[in-house]
């Protein structure tokens, strides 16, 4: 994933989270906030709650795969998210949790779309 498609500093992660607008399921929890960027933005957290530190580069790294699959599917909307990894992320094979991404990710378009009218 570019860098330019990355949150990154704290203050933004604090921002997207503050907002309180998440949707969540077993493996994931999604936050989401409107940003003034053309193109969307991604943090990625995953918690000593999730494994090890070689777990936890394996899971984010997955992760951004994921999402620059949907992104080239045209799935995610215009805004700045922070997708915070759950313990049922690792009792899914890959294209489990690819699935339950996308679904989230669907979910937020419809909300946003649903705002705009």
């Amino acid at each position: 994933m570019e860098k330019k498609l990355r949150v990154k500093s704290k203050q933004d992660f604090q921002k997207v989270i503050s907002s309180k607008k998440s949707l969540a399921n077993d493996s994931f929890v999604i936050y989401y906030l409107k940003n003034e960027y053309p193109d969307p933005r991604f943090g990625i957290s995953a918690s000593k709650k999730v494994g090890g530190a070689v777990i936890r580069v394996k899971v984010r790294r997955q992760i951004r795969a994921m999402i620059w699959d949907l992104l080239k599917q045209g799935i995610i909307e215009k805004l700045d998210y922070v997708v915070i990894v759950r313990k049922g992320f690792l009792k899914k094979n890959y294209h489990q949790n690819e699935e339950e991404l996308s679904k989230l990710f669907k979910k937020i378009g419809g909300i946003t779309n649903a705002k705009k009218d």
